[in-house]
């Protein structure tokens, strides 16, 4: 079975990357987060995949990251969460955000990604809660204090209108800077910095 891909970006669209491997392309599915990361078109990549097996298919579903795939493969262990929607989730959500808000039960968080209703945020904390431990971790493990602040930060960018993912992006950025802000210095700089 295929697990790491290494080749050119032949064409690329959000959720689609068409990767020429040694004169093989593949048409590879791809969350959000992971076309935020590639290159341009000509440019090398490498992709850890799953290969989705269906009776009439066989489906790739490309990631940046080792963690991403292994929180993939635990979104499509769920009943009713096929591949499509697992993609969706990721797509909506940045892992360690997932992570966090599986492990301490924010199913408020989980249901603000798009298509994922309060049925479906439930059964993923009951099912994946204590399995999300297991995902590789290659971030820095975030506190409960700074994983609130940042939702927190995001939450009042989104009532004040602006893109959520736009919102996340900054946010993260100015934490990993200067993690000690307080939420009033956090809403105000990630301001300043999208309305450049």
């Amino acid at each position: 079975m295929i697990g790491y891909l290494t080749g050119i970006i032949f064409s690329k669209k959000p959720t689609k990357l068409l990767l020429d491997v040694n004169g093989v392309g593949y048409n590879i599915n791809i969350p959000i987060n992971t076309f935020e990361k590639l290159g341009d078109v000509g440019e090398k990549v490498s992709l850890f995949i799953h290969l989705y097996v269906k009776e009439d298919a066989l489906d790739m579903y490309g990631f940046s990251n080792l963690s991403e795939k292994e929180m993939f493969e635990l979104l499509i262990s769920v009943s009713g969460i096929g591949p499509k929607i697992a993609l969706s989730i990721l797509s909506g959500i940045q892992i360690d955000d997932l992570k966090e808000a599986l492990q301490i039960g924010d199913i408020s968080r989980i249901v603000a990604v798009p298509g994922i209703g309060r049925k479906t945020a439930e059964r993923l904390l009951v099912e994946l809660k204590d399995k999300v431990e297991r995902i590789t971790t290659e971030y820095e493990p975030v506190s409960d204090s700074n994983y609130r602040l940042r939702i927190d930060a995001v939450t009042a960018l989104v009532n004040l209108g602006y893109n959520q993912k736009v919102a996340e992006k900054e946010i993260r950025k100015i934490l990993e800077i200067s993690p000690k802000l307080s939420i009033e210095e956090l809403i105000k700089e990630a301001l300043q910095i999208i309305n450049k």
